[in-house]
């Protein structure tokens, strides 16, 4: 008589033992394979405030680092080869004619809880995958990346024309979600890019329910599917806890991310985030200055004494231009003369070996960066020619600057930093040469963004670190269909160049990879000659990290991945 309630028990402690999986154990109670630990908090500092966790509205490597902690895209990619892997899609498939791309969508993988879904969460579809497309795809206020896809998907671009800030009835025609875990993009025409396009962190997946719930309130309330969710954004600071349910698995086993907590704080200057790093109140710095590295440790009786930070240093060449915009529309740089001739009056040279104390490389050759397989050499650069710069202005009638207006010189950098100094050197060199005054305007992101936009800026100092190390999505700058778009980071020198368009447009449908690069270095090669800018050059991305960090790595794309990271601590040395 006592069998049965006795399996009956037994069958529920089965249950109750199933149940406390490591998995699904308080985040205080688990334990990790393979040597690394859970929990702990991260600390970092930013120079720029964040203020809009929007996916589309990501137009900046700072917001972008927060952004790919909490959302995640279609596919992913190894920031160093280039290698695109699965993400939000397990697998995909490209058509025989390589316009369209069928993805299998992973299942199992959950948004993060919230008030959207009444405090649960649920799995991501394809339909979810469309809709976030569809929202890039729209004309909008603060998309940033419709350049991205508005050109290659097939009624992509007659959706964004005709869009007016809301998603049409049905959405994109190329995009369609054929089953639940089944996604199908259409191209226009082929374009061997595409699958690394996939992998900006702007094309990242949201549910509907978090955009109708939140509106104009989204970019405070993000809903993603990333490692970490949204704890708290405030005027100080933005905290990021650890999303329990996170689908991805490390090679051991154990459920990612290892991180309880990522805390990032503002900062005024870089000597403050340094100082704040002796003491042990952040993590790491991004961003070293090359003549920092040997003060970080503090005065050498604290080094005798034992008593700085243990650390290390990793760093790795940037793909990040340096460049000076100029506002070619306008009254004083429509001239291409005037353009060039700012350009030749400029040593690169001088500005990194002098100016920087050798920090980065001079911009020799066009606007792409140092890109794997691609031919930059074969792309020649602007001399430094005085001379020939002081004929051309002359030409545009201004001889030796009479006549050439003063200009406020908009530099988003902080007081006494590498790109501030830089700007001073070519402000001082210009007015050396050019005979023209530059008055340098210190600005945030935001200051610099809104000068630009409302006209008010003629020149200006700007950077583009590579979404995808990809030549395309440099010279996407110079596009002149770009102009139009909502993006506020794009060609907004507006450049136009129909012969640039052509060869560009030709490159993009272009399959064979080294006639691809050929198209592309044409392309680069025009940049040079009409001058819409001024590539000053690139840098190294240097990072320091307590040694209390484990499996961070700098990278070329200056990107933030935090979800195998781990904290352990140092074991600490007896006082003898």
């Amino acid at each position: 008589m006592l069998k049965k309630p006795f399996t009956l028990l037994l069958l529920a402690l089965g249950f109750i033992i199933a149940g406390c999986s490591n998995e699904d154990k308080p985040e205080e109670q688990l334990v990790a394979k393979g040597n690394k630990m859970y929990g702990g908090e991260l600390k970092f500092m930013s120079t720029e405030k964040i203020d809009n966790l929007f996916p589309i509205s990501t137009g900046d490597v700072y917001s972008s680092r927060i952004i790919s902690q909490i959302f995640e895209p279609l596919l992913t990619i190894d920031p160093e080869s280039g290698t695109v892997n699965p993400g939000i899609a397990k697998d995909w498939k490209l058509s025989s004619d390589a316009r369209v791309y069928t993805f299998n969508i992973r299942k199992g993988v959950k948004f993060h809880e919230d008030d959207c879904f009444k405090n649960k969460t649920r799995e991501v579809t394809a339909q979810d995958v469309k809709f976030s497309l569809d929202l890039a795809c729209t004309d909008m206020k603060n998309n940033e990346v419709a350049y991205l896809l508005v050109d290659r998907i097939d009624g992509a671009k007659e959706h964004f024309d005709k869009s007016n800030g809301k998603i049409r009835k049905g959405g994109v025609k190329g995009i369609k979600a054929v089953n639940k875990h089944t996604l199908q993009i259409t191209l226009s025409e082929p374009y061997v890019g595409f699958e690394k396009i996939l992998t900006h962190s702007g094309l990242s997946v949201i549910p509907k329910e978090a955009y109708n719930k939140y509106k104009g309130n989204i970019g405070k309330h993000p809903v993603g599917t990333g490692p970490f969710s949204l704890e708290s954004m405030s005027s100080s600071k933005i905290a990021l806890k650890r999303n329990p349910k996170y689908w991805r698995k490390d090679e051991f086993g154990n459920r990612l991310p290892f991180l309880s907590k990522v805390t990032m704080t503002y900062v005024k200057n870089k000597r403050s985030e340094l100082k704040a790093f002796r003491e042990s109140k952040v993590d790491l710095v991004l961003e070293l200055p090359v003549e920092e590295t040997e003060n970080i440790l503090g005065t050498l009786e604290e080094a005798q004494r034992g008593l700085n930070v243990k650390h290390k240093v990793d760093a790795k060449k940037s793909l990040n231009m340096m460049y000076v915009a100029m506002q070619n529309e306008s009254d004083e740089f429509s001239d291409v003369r005037v353009r060039k001739a700012f350009n030749m009056a400029i040593d690169r040279v001088t500005i990194v070996d002098k100016d920087l104390e050798g920090e980065g490389w001079p911009a020799k050759n066009g606007f792409v960066a140092d890109i794997e397989g691609y031919p930059s050499e074969k792309v020649i650069g602007h001399d430094y020619n005085p001379e020939r710069a002081k004929s051309l202005m002359r030409e545009a009638g201004y001889p030796n600057g009479a006549g050439f207006p003063e200009l406020d010189f908009y530099v988003n950098a902080i007081e006494g930093s590498g790109a501030h100094r830089a700007c001073q050197a070519i402000a001082k060199q210009l007015k050396e040469n050019l005979n023209v005054n530059l008055n340098i305007v210190l600005c945030s992101l935001d200051e610099r963004r809104a000068a630009v936009n409302s006209g008010k800026a003629k020149i200006w100092r700007a950077g583009w670190i590579a979404d995808y190390p990809d030549p395309s999505n440099f010279l996407a700058q110079f596009y002149g269909s770009n102009i139009q778009k909502q993006s506020t980071m794009v060609n907004d020198f507006n450049y136009s160049n129909d012969s640039f368009d052509a060869i560009y447009e030709k490159a993009l449908v272009e399959t064979d990879d080294a006639k691809r690069m050929d198209l592309y270095v044409q392309c680069d090669q025009m940049v040079v000659e009409t001058a819409p800018v001024m590539p000053i050059m690139t840098d190294d991305h240097i990072v320091i990290i307590n040694a209390r960090v484990r499996d961070f790595n700098a990278t070329q794309m200056e990107t933030l991945d935090l979800t195998d990271v781990y904290i352990k601590e140092l074991r600490k040395n007896k006082k003898k």
